[in-house]
């Protein structure tokens, strides 16, 4: 069974956590980086992505949590 990545999202003036094939949030913060707290510690116990949105929905960056044998080399970090 492949796992599944958190998001953090923008919704409804907020910022919503997210598991990915789930609809509805798992939690709902007041700012982006409370959200994105959030989604890294549950990716991190979880072993998978931390995937960042900005105010438009769009990907703007990635933590990967999981033992990937050949990570890439991180630019941002």
């Amino acid at each position: 069974m492949t796992k599944k990545n958190f998001h953090s999202v923008p919704k409804d003036n907020r910022w919503a956590v997210k598991k990915e094939g789930i609809v509805k949030p798992l939690s709902m913060h007041r700012t982006q980086a409370t959200a994105e707290e959030k989604t890294r510690l549950l990716a991190k116990k979880a072993e998978v992505e931390a995937v960042y949105h900005n105010k438009k929905g769009e990907i703007k960056d990635k933590d990967s949590f999981g033992h990937d044998p050949n990570p890439p080399k991180d630019r941002v970090h």
